[in-house]
Order: structure tokens, then sequence, then C-alpha cells
């Protein structure tokens, strides 16, 4: 086998190889990351309602409130994008 042949053969395995490897691995990328960005999004949740618990009773600060909610929206809402964009991959 000569040399020009091999690395021909070469080109053609990665050619036909690494598209199906990308693709899962894209995929993955985008899950792993809706997977974070949700989880970044609940933990702030049981302090919001225990504000929104002492606001009732007078004592609790709405500035608190103002910045948490804004928060859960925005990083749910980024790991929610971040799983359609998975989905998407995997069905092209």
């Amino acid at each position: 086998m000569t040399t020009a042949r091999l690395v021909h053969q070469g080109y053609q395995f990665v050619r036909h190889v690494v598209p199906h490897v990308i693709r899962p691995a894209h995929s993955l990328w985008h899950e792993v990351i809706g997977f974070l960005f949700l989880s970044l999004a609940v933990i702030p949740i049981p302090s919001a309602i225990r504000t929104i618990r002492e606001m009732q009773h007078g004592e609790g600060s709405p500035v608190r409130l103002v910045v948490t909610v804004p928060f859960v929206i925005i990083m749910a809402a980024y790991g929610v994008s971040s799983f359609r964009r998975a989905r998407k991959i995997s069905r092209s």
C-alpha cells in the first residue's frame, strides 16, 4: 500500500466518521448546559419563597425578590432553550 492511498483512506475515514461523532457530542453538550442552567434556576427558589413569607409578615426585603425572580426566569429560559437546541440537533 502506498502512502498516498493510506492518506486517502484516512481522509475518507475522518470524513465519514467525524460528523457522526460530532452531532451526538454537540447534542450532549447542549443537554449538559441545559441541566446546569436549570439547576442554577432551582437553587434560589427556596430563598424566594422564604422572602415572600417574610414580606407577608412585614420583615422581608422586596429588593431580594426583585433580584431573585428575574434570575430564576433567565436561568430557566436558558436551560429550556439549550434542551430545545439539543433536540433540534438530534433530529437533523
